[in-house]
């Protein structure tokens, strides 16, 4: 262990991560206990997504006080049944309480605090000091994350906030490695450290914008954000009433608020290294297929560094994967310095696969599939099987539900029989490559 830890101080040092401020007995503690991947859950389609692809704690929200009004979220009994298994596999659920609630939402705080506390959650993410006084108050079994909406930046705040009752802080975007490092070394061991490192980006500091509720009504800060900061503006001149003059950088206009997509994936050494205990992935209104392929991928870079020490660089088709699901251009956001930017000449995702297929069943070398897309005869298909691992098969023939031989699968939900030497397991899900123009 000594040797371990000297080994990675070493690299620490090496990478300018605030010289000697880390402490030995941080780091200790830090490598001990194996990272934490925390994938997110929008309904109970994604949450058991998260589950099967290996995530070690997931998060969600209740039907009140998340900022995600626009996903299904979980009822009572969805939250109860998603805590029985998700402990049954060793994982912990996290429910999101990070809106900044008015007063009359306080005062349904406790039924909510004490009805979630009952279904055997693990931590509730809050962002509010009067929300924290209150499930410390009315769900005291149940550990208190501050939301990266408090907007932590530094290690006073983290102290006064573990003196307060926190056992994790969720730190501000907006810090650089090296800051992380600062802090973790001036804070309790005891208290734990989580940063975003995979997923969508806010304009504003911390995600507290005001955009939405001033141009649509939707308060961001409560959960039911426009997105506004991804449209497309442009200039009107004062006395030229209904003509606009477009501010352009391409021909289809210029987004000027639109933030790059983040991604730490090939940088799980140096996120170890700063002393940094889960490592979260944004996505609680995206689909169970992004949450599937994206908790794999990182599932896969974390064994993997813990395997070769982080000695070895990425293997190459984990972060490949992250081509295969909707995003805009990736960068690593403020962890290594600077201004990560916003993608100016569009205000859409990148997109290089589509969804054809998920099979049910497999059995005497026939995969049985429900379509999610159009896919042909012929056509070579990437499978995701629940292993994690992919792997490419050809389409030599299929059959509808009746037997009969088809040359495509155009209709949404179709059942199709496709014989295949290659296993494809229950729960895999089949993609295919578009076609570049």
């Amino acid at each position: 262990m000594e040797k371990y830890v000297s080994n990675n101080i070493s690299i620490f040092q090496e990478r300018g991560l605030c010289g000697n401020v880390f402490h030995v007995s941080t780091m200790c503690v830090n490598i001990m206990r194996k990272i934490e991947l925390l994938a997110p859950a929008g309904d109970p389609e994604c949450f058991d997504s998260a589950l099967k692809f290996g995530a070690d704690a997931i998060y969600l929200a209740g039907t009140e006080f998340g900022m995600r009004t626009a996903s299904k979220n979980f009822s009572p009994d969805d939250l109860k049944k998603a805590v029985e298994a998700a402990h049954s596999k060793g994982v912990t659920v996290h429910v999101t309480c990070n809106t900044l609630p008015r007063n009359d939402e306080i005062e349904r705080l406790p039924e909510f605090l004490e009805t979630v506390q009952a279904c055997g959650v693990d931590a509730f993410i809050i962002a509010d000091l009067g929300v924290m006084s209150l499930a410390a108050k009315y769900a005291p079994k149940v550990q208190r994350h501050v939301s990266t909406q408090a907007g932590v930046v530094n290690y006073q705040t983290a102290r006064v906030l573990y003196e307060m009752g926190a056992s994790r802080v969720v730190l501000a975007r907006e810090l650089p490695l090296e800051e992380i490092a600062a802090l973790r070394a001036k804070v309790p061991s005891e208290l734990e450290i989580e940063t975003f490192v995979h997923g969508s980006m806010c304009v504003s500091f911390s995600g507290r914008c005001l955009i939405s509720s001033y141009m649509t009504g939707r308060d961001a800060n409560r959960g039911d954000c426009a997105q506004p900061c991804r449209w497309k503006y442009h200039l009107y001149e004062e006395h030229r009433e209904g003509q606009y003059f477009p501010v352009e950088e391409a021909e289809n206009g210029t987004f000027l608020y639109n933030s790059r997509d983040l991604c730490m994936i090939e940088h799980i050494p140096e996120l170890v290294n700063a002393g940094v205990n889960s490592l979260k992935i944004e996505g609680r209104a995206k689909s169970a297929y992004y949450v599937s392929v994206i908790t794999n991928a990182y599932r896969h870079a974390i064994n993997e560094y813990y395997e070769n020490e982080g000695k070895q660089p990425l293997s190459p088709w984990i972060r490949e994967e992250l081509e295969k699901v909707s995003h805009r251009e990736y960068s690593t956001g403020f962890f290594f310095g600077g201004e990560p930017g916003q993608v100016t000449d569009n205000g859409g995702y990148i997109r290089h696969y589509d969804v054809v297929a998920v099979c049910d069943d497999y059995k005497d070398n026939t995969a049985y599939l429900t379509q999610r897309n159009r896919f042909f005869a012929g056509d070579k298909l990437d499978v995701l099987p629940p292993s994690g691992i992919p792997f490419e098969i050809t389409v030599e023939r299929m059959m509808n539900d009746k037997g009969e031989q088809i040359e495509v699968a155009p209709h949404a939900m179709q059942k199709v029989i496709l014989p295949c030497d290659t296993e494809i397991p229950a729960g895999s899900v089949l993609r295919k490559e578009r076609c570049s123009n």
